[in-house]
């Protein structure tokens, strides 16, 4: 597949770049190379190839949900300026 220069301005609108016509010419001849490397890959044989476990046949390695930290409340709450029971005390912000 070969782009035209009227392909790459319109890219590079949508990508929001500005080029000049010289910037313009050397992006079309890369994107026409890296296009080319792309169309490389269709001739690849995969018909035996497994697909890779990153493609959704994975499962998830879960953990038990379990409080490891909890029960700090007295230690967390002395370390306030001021509080009221078991809550922290702040100024009002809202009239």
């Amino acid at each position: 597949m070969s782009l035209d220069t009227r392909t790459v301005r319109r890219i590079a609108k949508l990508a929001r770049i500005g080029l000049d016509e010289q910037e313009c010419e050397a992006m079309r001849q890369e994107l026409d190379g890296i296009l080319g490397w792309v169309e490389q890959l269709n001739e690849v044989d995969i018909t035996d190839v497994p697909p890779m476990i990153g493609t959704g046949l994975a499962k998830p390695r879960l953990r038990q949900d379990a409080v490891t930290d909890g029960d700090k409340r007295d230690a967390i709450l002395s370390n306030a300026p001021d509080r009221e029971g078991a809550f922290f005390t702040v100024p009002k912000v809202v009239e």
